[in-house]
């Protein structure tokens, strides 16, 4: 399986004709459709499916989508790497990060690091923190920012200086709203609204009296800010970390903190033997200094 094909492969998902994508790519439509049957012959998997007006993917088209973009994305870092490689710090620096007030520790670096190597760059990957991960494991970016995770241990970490509260997003309307604190008794037959990896959080899972199966989950969120106009909607309760959604002004949105507290840490991490760039090693120092400077 070549490159170049998977490009082309890329290109007609995208473009959803081959019309569209040959003239992108500025082929031939004969050469670039003999290119994708034999892909699918190298494969022995139908990847598309053929109508007069668009072409779709097959479960087995979407799957290679999801990897060809990550090959090909793993191929320009690469790139990227090699020809920054000299004495000077220059380069991509690769993050992935959830929503987290830690991201400020990040976001300082950030600009230390801009004021003093003004050719280095920064790219942020959003997601959660299995999601990065992947992404860390498959060389796709430098660093990752999580929470705790079964996995933390494998990898080398610091702690950084800001960690969360764990409680409730809910309508200012709500009769809970009066409440200084949420119990579990508060709500635990109410509709709620949860993150997608909350049952691998074993402080949080405990609160809960590690009786999930037993709640009412309405609906599950990978970005909070998805999770508030479900909210708003009246649809549920979202348990959140603290001080990620504004809720002063004319907004709808209140939060409360769970009672007893729970709190949960953040961790800076980057792959254990990872050759880094002098790009990277550098932005790593400085994360440590601005830790140091921030505790």
């Amino acid at each position: 399986m070549e490159l170049r094909v998977l490009q082309y492969f890329l290109a007609i998902a995208r473009e959803e004709t081959i019309v569209g994508a040959a003239e992108a790519l500025h082929i031939t439509q004969p050469t670039l459709s003999r290119q994708m049957k034999d892909l699918e012959d190298e494969l022995g998997k139908k990847l598309f499916i053929r109508s007069n007006k668009k072409i779709t993917l097959t479960d087995e088209g979407m799957l290679l989508r999801q990897r060809a973009e990550e090959i090909v994305s793993l191929v320009h870092k690469t790139e990227k790497e090699i020809t920054s490689s000299d004495s000077s710090i220059t380069g991509n620096i690769y993050i992935g990060a959830g929503e987290s007030q830690s991201l400020k520790v990040i976001t300082k670096t950030m600009k230390k690091m801009q004021s003093r190597y003004t050719n280095v760059k920064f790219n942020i990957h959003s997601g959660n923190g299995d999601d990065v991960i992947d992404k860390l494991d498959n060389g796709l970016i430098d660093f990752a920012l999580i929470t705790e995770h079964p996995k933390l241990s494998e990898y080398h970490h610091l702690l950084l200086p800001i960690s969360h509260q764990w409680g409730v997003l809910m309508r200012k309307d709500d009769e809970l709203s009066n409440k200084e604190s949420i119990t579990f008794e508060d709500i635990k037959n109410q509709p709620l609204i949860v993150s997608k990896e909350f049952q691998r959080l074993n402080d949080l899972v405990q609160w809960l009296h590690n009786d999930i199966d037993n709640l009412n989950i309405v609906s599950s969120y990978t970005l909070l800010y998805n999770a508030s106009l479900m909210v708003e909607e009246g649809l549920g309760y979202a348990i959140c970390f603290d001080q990620l959604i504004n809720t002063t002004g004319d907004s709808l949105l209140t939060y409360k903190p769970f009672k007893p507290e729970v709190r949960v840490q953040n961790y800076f991490i980057w792959k254990k033997y990872q050759i880094l760039t002098k790009a990277s090693q550098c932005f790593l120092d400085l994360v440590q200094e601005t830790i140091e400077e921030m505790s």
